[in-house]
């Protein structure tokens, strides 16, 4: 297994890579930026024990993905890749006004293009993909946390996330439920304006005949994976539950599991994701 001592952290210009460094060095990690790969092995050798965090971007002299992946395998470093949709990078260059390290005389979708290409290699053989096209700041720290706090721990932290399809599927998901198939508050008029966090939407949702074995199953299922999970080494793991625009059911289904699960001593983080309160 990759050491979680000795993190690798790479991926696209924008995506996230400093921000994830930051989260890191809070943990308590040594970090250092656009370090060069050939000092690593000196690096580590000064303290053998002490965590350190290596961020490596294309804006390294010299950058090579094949040589960051043979040095990855040399060391038994776990590699973390930082990646984020297109829309949400194009935003981002533009409202910082930056230039891609990739594109400095080209435009920013060009210079996104490349890069996305020349890592192709790092991607398939990182051993944990972040995503951070839908996560805020806050979001990124805990994942960040949730997968390389130092501190050894027996306890899973489950994050529960509400969404809407018409949205897209969250990327950081482990576990996707779709719960169309319950009866849907859209088309009664009095429920419509309500979220999932109004009991009279719990109450709708609760006597369609479906729902008391579908939420019970789904519970059956979750509570023997849950120390499997501790055991293989997971600390982190997202369960995203869908309906159509994410207002009503999958809110609804989501308090509903926060509540049983920190009922049977399950550290959970909840976002409710497409719903605006």
């Amino acid at each position: 297994m990759p050491d979680k001592n000795i993190i690798i952290v790479t991926g696209l210009s924008g995506a996230g890579i400093s921000s994830a460094l930051k989260s890191l060095e809070d943990l308590g990690y040594e970090v250092f930026d656009n370090f060069p790969l050939e000092f690593i092995d000196g690096l580590i050798d000064q303290d053998p024990d002490k965590p350190i965090a290596i961020g490596i971007d294309s804006r390294v002299r010299s950058f090579s993905p094949a040589d960051i992946v043979e040095k990855k395998n040399k060391i038994g470093a776990n590699l973390a890749y930082i990646t984020c949709d297109d829309t949400t990078l194009l935003k981002r260059f533009t409202e910082t006004r930056r230039k891609h390290p990739l594109a400095k005389d080209r435009p920013v979708e060009d210079g996104i293009k490349k890069e996305k290409k020349l890592l192709q290699e790092l991607k398939k053989q990182s051993d944990l993909l972040i995503d951070t096209s839908d996560l805020s700041i806050h979001d990124l720290r805990r994942f960040i946390e949730g997968h390389y706090a130092l501190e050894s721990t027996t306890r899973l932290t489950v994050s529960l996330v509400s969404f809407g399809f018409k949205n897209g599927v969250p990327r950081e998901a482990d576990i996707v439920m779709d719960v169309r198939f319950l009866r849907n508050p859209h088309w009664d008029k009095d429920l419509k304006p309500l979220t999932g966090l109004n009991p009279k939407i719990g109450n709708y949702i609760k006597e369609d005949e479906n729902f008391e074995g579908f939420i019970t199953n789904f519970k059956n299922l979750i509570e023997p994976l849950l120390p499997r999970y501790n055991h293989e080494g997971k600390s982190y793991l997202t369960i995203a539950i869908g309906c159509t625009g994410g207002k009503h059911r999958s809110v609804f289904c989501v308090e509903t599991l926060e509540e049983w699960l920190s009922s049977i001593s399950i550290t959970t983080f909840k976002k409710h994701r497409d719903l605006k309160v």
